[in-house]
């Protein structure tokens, strides 16, 4: 190979180089490589550890170890530098060997921190092949070890090392805990796993195949990293798949996925709305001819209303459209949809059918709606859930909590030893609220009230715990309809025990799903609700007491006074008078939450994570919790991203628990 080819590959290389430096300067970025030591904490020095030989993916060296010749590079490593100097002829020479027969032999030597690489000796090189297209570097690697903290990027940083002790993967770099686990789970891996030498090589191949379908898809100026992505798209398909699909058929995959990845990977993707209003423009022309004859309407559900109470409310809200609309809407229902692939059967005649509008009712059915919805982006789909960031889809969910304050009044005023036991579902989104709107609102009433916790996803039989411990008066399940039968069931709601064991019904919160559908129905009739390409964020319906989707039943047996002062709060309620937690609220560990001045976020109530003072008992760890609650809780535990990711095994159990 002649000195020539090399010299006019430099050029070529200064040319890049020098348009680069530009584009980044005129951007206001720095236009040299980043220098490890002006990045690195006083003490991060102090512990570094030897890696030995490594393939470095090109990409990841994005620095140098000291200042030095910086102003030689740009960012990527192209040269800046005159043909003329000292330095292009050694870059030429190092090009030609690289062009001739014995190619660069000699590794870099380069500094290993937060999963990138900083050269200390063979910037050159770097930069040559680089300029080549080399997928990998070659480089002994020294690692400088952060300090541990709770830092997102740093606790995910410690999760990469032992990520990287069985894969010896350093192409993936995730900025949240919990990310790697994720991706060992639907790579169908264990952690600690070691993984084999093919194994790594098809794993950076399709990973580079993804990644530069990604990158010709997406913007750059979105901040989505690649593997995040990827963590995403898994979610949907299986990891073979990457061996399979052609270029036009990936890149297309990604397309559909695009506003949904921008938003997985944004901590405030999710925005919350707590009102019933539709996102109609108010423009009455476009509201006139936006109109449809005919809304045809599909419901699927995990079980059916025969083994579900869960599935009857939903039921009973689909008979609650059918009232309202008549003959404006056409309505099916699909049931059993009890594993990944029954779901997305039921998911597919729904539309065949022709749904315009799926309500998928569970939330073990969300990836099965969002892989329906990005398949077919002309149907409007709606999983039943909360905080679920996909752009795609929209969930809805009711604040039980504000029902739960009411019934907590009256079993305040109820309890006569101020003792009250309360049977919680599943640590997920919105139930340590109800817990403590409960507990506050028995405040209320009995200032001395203490509310002794129970969970029914562990083992025990807490009814008869409570019964044995001398508690008398109890809250329970909340009703999954307003038919009069689960308020005189007394295995929902909340109830008082004589000394016998008999029940008495006191009151009990209520699911009006019909309100919500209603709500939607009437929104896209209108001409509300278009999905648009750019927008990501996601959004979650919260609906509550104002909007009609959350109700409360009341015993004939409650005294007037107490269903009288039921009646106000209910009342206060639903106008925005009342809100359970704008008082002085003080958590078990002695923190106040708040001081009565403000009113907390949506956000914060449905992560709320604490309980009030005067609750004895705990949220309980998921490794605690029984086998048949586990799915939902991974789903949308208020702990799910610190819950140990498991392989893609799915289990199929109810979700009446959710309340």
């Amino acid at each position: 190979m002649s000195i020539q080819t090399a010299m006019d590959e430099y050029s070529q290389a200064l040319r890049l180089g020098q348009k680069e430096y530009r584009e980044l300067l005129m951007s206001g970025k720095d236009p040299h490589p980043a220098v490890l030591d002006d990045l690195l904490p006083e003490n991060a020095g102090d512990v570094v550890t030897d890696v030995g030989l490594v393939e470095i993916p090109a990409e990841r060296i994005v620095g140098v170890k000291s200042a030095g010749r910086i102003t030689a590079f740009t960012a990527s490593f192209r040269p800046l530098l005159d043909l003329k100097t000292e330095f292009a002829a050694k870059w030429i020479s190092l090009c030609d060997a690289h062009l001739g027969d014995t190619g660069i032999t000699d590794p870099i030597l380069c500094f290993e921190y937060l999963g990138n690489f900083y050269v200390q000796e063979g910037n050159k090189r770097v930069s040559v092949l680089r300029h080549f297209g080399s997928p990998r570097i070659p480089g002994n690697v020294r690692r400088i070890l952060p300090a541990q903290s709770e830092e997102p990027r740093i606790k995910a940083y410690w999760e990469f090392l032992e990520f990287y002790k069985g894969s010896q993967i350093y192409s993936v770099q995730f900025r949240r805990p919990g990310d790697y686990a994720k991706l060992l789970a639907r790579l169908d891996k264990e952690n600690g796993q070691v993984w084999t030498e093919a194994e790594r090589r098809t794993f950076n191949a399709y990973f580079q195949y993804f990644r530069d379908a990604f990158q010709s898809v997406g913007d750059k100026a979105e901040g989505v990293l690649p593997e995040e992505a990827l963590l995403l798209w898994l979610e949907l398909y299986p990891f073979a798949d990457l061996g399979r699909l052609s270029t036009a058929e990936l890149k297309k995959s990604v397309a559909a996925l695009w506003e949904d990845m921008v938003a997985t990977s944004k901590e405030d993707s999710v925005k919350v709305q707590t009102k019933a209003e539709d996102d109609t423009k108010g423009n009455i022309v476009s509201r006139l001819f936006a109109g449809l004859e005919q809304l045809d309407v599909a419901f699927v559900h995990q079980l059916t209303p025969a083994n579900s109470t869960w599935a009857m409310g939903h039921e009973a809200g689909r008979t609650h459209l059918e009232k309202v609309f008549g003959d404006k809407i056409k309505v099916r229902s699909y049931y059993d949809a009890n594993s990944p692939e029954l779901a997305e059967q039921a998911i597919e005649q729904a539309v065949h059918d022709g749904a315009q509008v799926v309500f998928t009712t569970s939330p073990p059915l969300s990836r099965a709606t969002l892989k329906a919805a990005v398949k077919y982006p002309k149907v409007r789909f709606l999983n039943c859930s909360v905080d679920q960031p996909y752009t795609s889809i929209r969930t809805y969910y009711g604040r039980i909590y504000e029902a739960k304050f009411i019934t907590g009044a009256i079993a305040g005023a109820i309890a006569g030893d101020d003792r009250i036991g309360y049977i919680a579902g599943s640590p997920i989104f919105g139930v340590p609220a109800s817990i403590n709107a409960f507990a506050l609102g028995a405040q209320l009433t009995n200032p001395r009230a203490q509310i002794e916790l129970r969970w029914s996803c562990l083992p025990g039989t807490p009814q008869a715990d409570f019964f044995e411990d001398g508690i008398r008066v109890i809250s329970n399940r909340d009703a999954p309809t307003q038919a009069k039968m689960f308020l005189d069931f007394c295995s929902y709601g909340t109830y008082l025990m004589d000394d016998r064991g008999n029940l008495v019904p006191l009151c009990a919160p209520i699911w009006l799903w019909g309100k919500f559908y209603e709500f939607v129905i009437r929104s896209i009739l209108a001409g509300g609700w278009k999905r648009e390409k750019g927008i990501s964020t996601a959004l979650n319906y919260w609906l509550g007491m104002d909007s009609g989707v959350i109700g409360l039943s009341m015993s004939n047996k409650l005294p007037e006074g107490v269903r009288q002062l039921a009646n106000i709060l209910q009342d206060g309620m639903t106008k925005g008078t009342i809100d359970p937690f704008q008082r002085r609220i003080v958590a078990q560990d002695g923190t106040v939450k708040n001081d009565g001045t403000r009113r907390l976020q949506p956000e914060e109530l449905l992560h709320m994570d604490w309980l009030c003072d005067n609750v004895l008992g705990e949220i309980p760890q998921f490794e605690d919790i029984l086998p048949m609650s586990k799915n939902l809780v991974r789903e949308l535990g208020i702990y799910r991203d610190q819950i140990p990711a498991e392989k893609e095994v799915r289990n199929h159990e109810d979700t009446e628990c959710l309340g």
